[in-house]
């Protein structure tokens, strides 16, 4: 058998399996005439890709071939676009909006939100488990990508018969070639679309997802301007394992040629510079309203060479014969053909490192600076800073006295300007390679990116940025960032070591005062986290006052260090102080932009600077604003939402409304643990608020395996001597003292006055609820001289840090009145009763706890005192009260 006829079968079963993908994506009804058109007069070859296609509905189980059959029956009687049968979760479905070879996507509504979504359905998806696996890694896909600028997945599920459906965003817009050809965009717009396309692709890069398949329709431009990346469903997760092992398996070269690229067609490994070449594609259709390849009439086979080939022409080529979409000068021209064929380059190694590097060139484009795709030579610079200080040289050349000193000055602007530009780049550049070498996973020989996991690529890269000792700027910045991403993680030892030795690298560089200020706050927040107050405050207060120094005002740095500061004087328990810094930054995180990741934070942050003031209309109010701007931006099921409906249970805990406490908290658990995992220190610490709820509603079967586990992951992440701790102890407290378990109860909260006196060095409102818990349980034991010394001292510190109007400082004197009325000492009684009665009713529910024991003791007392009918008005209150709560 000779070696010429193996190489035909092979090319013909290349151009069969193309074949095959591309009508597999079709309707139908389309299939037909797709194959006539690409076969020509081959009919063996048509039977050949007819019958990929029907092997490829049975699928390759026995158990499936019976469904199969039946399902074609179904198909064939017109009924596609009939809604299915089944539950969509609390979707409706209104109609359909769009049908491919495998999936329908139906408009659907919430009824109890009164919003919308796409609910995509794999058609007969229970006929192919490869096409189940496709729809479920889709699901996977969208659930990790939160950006502004890709359709967000809101649910997904299966119905009875197993068929899988996911519920997106709903876009409604149009194709990104079509909008721009229906607006008549200019090239600037066009360029700002792009760019918005690329920092999309570039999140989800970020997130370690390749698109792979990226083209116009794939794009849509709503009515304000606003760009979506939709259909992940061929995306690959870089650090899934396995998917390119076959690349002629049916279902995994599911690709658009005209904007696939070489790697894709030659069926070798995809990566990010895969995404980059589809975005080359995509720049030059912009650009000249056609795509760079002749892709009508042409075999699969003959398309492949004309990729494999390049770019027929130059999109200046195109603009010179007046074909192009936009109008721009020659040397404009030039620089975007720079910018299109350095994406499209054949070989990966030449094209642009990552997405992030194409978005750079496009904005030195777009500023007329110099391109870092291009040539660096001396002639291409002085040509654009010439172009962009034209009309100051046309001037300067017209003061002919001046000629020779302005000459001197300008040769050191350009030397100097130079300098800084090739400093700049360089540094970018040394951080794409950086970027790419943890994507590929080091040299050729060691193993694929797909086998990557997220922390071995973090622990990749501090070994990486080791290796940047001659470039400390661009090490400094990467440690930084390296250092973050640990302390996210939990590994506040290994974020330490980095952000110190960013910290130590930026104080040694010259001209870098703003990057020397972001590492001091970076350091501050971890050394919150470490409970490390003092520390964390000092270097705050000398980042926030250094970012003011060199920064404009309003700036984002200086908006950012004051939320840090606000941070840290909440920790210290200096909530009015704090609140004044936090409404300042939230005033300048909101004039940057009303809907942002910033304002989220500082909207959270000062609620929480409300909550912990006794201020709990003013918390109510700021956690619902963080949900509101944390829905527009990603979603109903974001950990920003979590997190405010973890913070709207605490407000209803406080108000004694235990059971729409314990709803809100757990919706917002479901939410952070589905993101964040189970053993995640955020997700301990909605766990903690869960069980807080729980505990309130004496449901302490439910609570206890809560408070373990969070115990556990916060000691392991924070340390034994940890506020966070603190908390989580502070309900294995409560639980032993209801249960009458008074040795385990004080023996708790004794650690906790502990840990708060070793944190916080002074006088703190948290320090005085441990105190007064600790009082609790010796007035439970009869001990009311020793509880009396405590809920005193307790008392003197809320009232040096809280409002004497505090729900703390109520629930504290009413005990107090409790504690003397069982010394008979009844006037003293009376007025702490009377007094933490007040404050109670003005804080929370009639029907607390707190309120009702009050009330119970003010009755005691007055049939003591001889007052009846201030005792029977009290027992009325308190039956009045039991009454409503029921």
């Amino acid at each position: 058998m000779s070696d010429d006829s193996s190489d035909e079968r092979a090319a013909r079963w290349t151009r069969v399996q193309q074949a095959f993908h591309e009508a597999a994506d079709l309707p139908e009804a389309e299939r037909s005439a797709y194959l006539a058109r690409v076969a020509t007069d081959d009919l063996a070859f048509a039977e050949d890709v007819r019958a990929m296609i029907e092997a490829d509905a049975r699928a390759d189980s026995p158990l499936d071939r019976g469904v199969a059959g039946a399902a074609r029956d179904v198909l064939d009687d017109g009924s596609a676009y009939l809604p299915p049968a089944g539950a969509f979760g609390p979707y409706r479905l209104l109609r359909p909006v769009g049908e491919g070879g495998s999936a329908v996507v139906y408009l659907a509504e919430r009824d109890d939100l009164g919003t919308t979504a796409a609910v995509k359905l794999l058609r007969h998806a229970w006929l192919s488990p490869m096409r189940r696996e496709r729809f479920t890694s889709e699901q996977r896909t969208l659930a990790r990508l939160d950006h502004p600028g890709i359709a967000r997945l809101f649910d997904a599920s299966t119905l009875d018969d197993g068929t899988p459906w996911i519920a997106m965003e709903y876009v409604e817009g149009a194709p990104l070639t079509e909008y721009c050809r229906a607006n008549a965009s200019s090239l600037g717009e066009r360029l700002r679309l792009f760019r918005d396309i690329c920092e999309a692709v570039q999140h989800a890069h970020g997130h370690l997802v390749i698109h792979r398949d990226l083209k116009p329709s794939n794009i849509l431009v709503r009515r304000d301007g606003q760009v979506k990346l939709l259909d992940f469903g061929i995306a690959k997760q870089l650090e899934a394992t396995g998917d390119d092992a076959d690349p002629t398996r049916t279902g995994f070269r599911l690709l658009t040629p005209a904007y696939a690229s070489p790697e894709q067609l030659l069926g070798e490994p995809t990566g990010v510079h895969t995404d980059v070449y589809s975005l080359g594609v995509v720049l030059y259709e912009l650009l000249t309203g056609r795509i760079p390849f002749a892709v009508a009439g042409r075999s699969p086979a003959e398309l492949e060479a004309l990729v494999l080939a390049g770019p027929t022409e130059r999109p200046s080529s195109v603009a010179r014969r007046g074909e192009a979409a936009v109008e721009a000068s020659a040397d404009a021209w030039s620089e975007l053909d720079v910018l299109c064929l350095t994406a499209m380059q054949r070989e990966t190694a030449r094209r642009y490192r990552t997405v992030d590097a194409l978005v750079r060139d496009i904005d030195h484009f777009v500023r007329k600076e110099p391109l870092e795709a291009r040539p660096d030579s001396r002639r291409y610079r002085l040509g654009k800073f010439t172009r962009r200080h034209r009309r100051t040289l046309t001037l300067a050349a017209g003061v002919t006295a001046l000629i020779v000193a302005l000459s001197a000055v300008y040769a050191v602007r350009v030397r100097d300007a130079r300098d800084a530009a090739l400093a700049e780049t360089a540094r970018t550049q040394r951080i794409q390679q950086f970027t790419l070498s943890l994507f590929e996973g080091g040299d050729r020989e060691s193993a694929p990116a797909d086998s990557l996991r997220a922390v071995t690529l973090v622990e990749r890269g501090v070994v990486e940025a080791a290796t940047l000792a001659t470039e400390p700027a661009v090490q400094a910045e990467l440690y930084q960032t390296l250092g973050g991403i640990f302390q996210k993680l939990g590994r506040l030892d290994r974020a330490d070591s980095l952000l110190q030795r960013s910290l130590a690298a930026r104080r040694t560089l010259a001209g870098g005062e703003a990057d020397l200020a972001r590492s001091q706050v970076a350091l501050g927040l971890l050394r919150v986290d470490q409970s490390r107050l003092p520390e964390a405050e000092q270097l705050i207060r000398e980042g926030l006052a250094l970012s003011r120094r060199v920064r404009p005002a309003g700036h984002r740095d200086i908006a950012v260090s004051m939320t840090a500061l606000g941070r840290v004087l909440e920790e210290r328990g200096a909530y009015t102080d704090a609140i004044t810094v936090m409404r300042e930054a939230l005033r300048l995180h909101s004039a940057l932009g009303e809907t942002s990741p910033e304002v989220a934070a500082a909207a959270t942050q000062l609620g929480n600077d409300y909550f912990y003031a006794g201020d709990y209309a003013g918390a109510d109010s700021m956690f619902r604003r963080t949900m509101q701007v944390a829905q527009r931006m990603y979603g109903a099921n974001h950990p920003l939402v979590g997190d405010a409906l973890i913070n709207l249970g605490a407000v209803r805990h406080q108000r004694a409304e235990y059971a729409e406490a314990e709803r809100y908290d757990r919706q917002g658990l479901a939410i952070i643990q589905r993101v964040y995992g189970a053993d995640d220190p955020r997700t301990a610490a909605a766990m903690t608020m869960l069980a807080r709820a729980l505990v309130a509603e004496v449901r302490f079967d439910e609570a206890v395996p809560l408070v373990e586990h969070a115990l556990a992951i916060r000691e392991r992440v924070y340390g034994a001597m940890s506020p966070k701790v603190a908390s989580t102890i502070n309900e294995l407290g409560i639980m032993a003292m209801r249960r009458k378990q008074y040795d385990e109860a004080e023996s708790y909260f004794a650690r906790n006055a502990d840990i708060y006196r070793a944190v916080y060095k002074g006088p703190h409102n948290l320090l005085a609820t441990a105190l007064a818990n600790r009082a609790s349980v010796r007035n439970a034991r009869g001990d009311f001289t020793g509880a009396e010394t405590m809920f005193r001292e307790a008392l003197d510190i809320f009232t040096k840090t809280l409002p004497a109007t505090h729900l703390d400082v109520g629930i504290a004197r009413a005990k107090l009145g409790r504690t003397l009325l069982r010394q008979r000492r009844f006037a003293e009684a009376e007025r702490e009763s009377s007094a933490g009665l007040a404050i109670l009713l003005a804080q929370t529910s009639p029907a607390a706890s707190w309120v009702r024991s009050a009330r119970t003791d003010l009755a005691v007392l007055y049939d003591s005192l001889g007052e009846p009918a201030r005792a029977a008005a009290q027992r009325v209150a308190l039956a009045d009260s039991l009454t409503a709560s029921r």
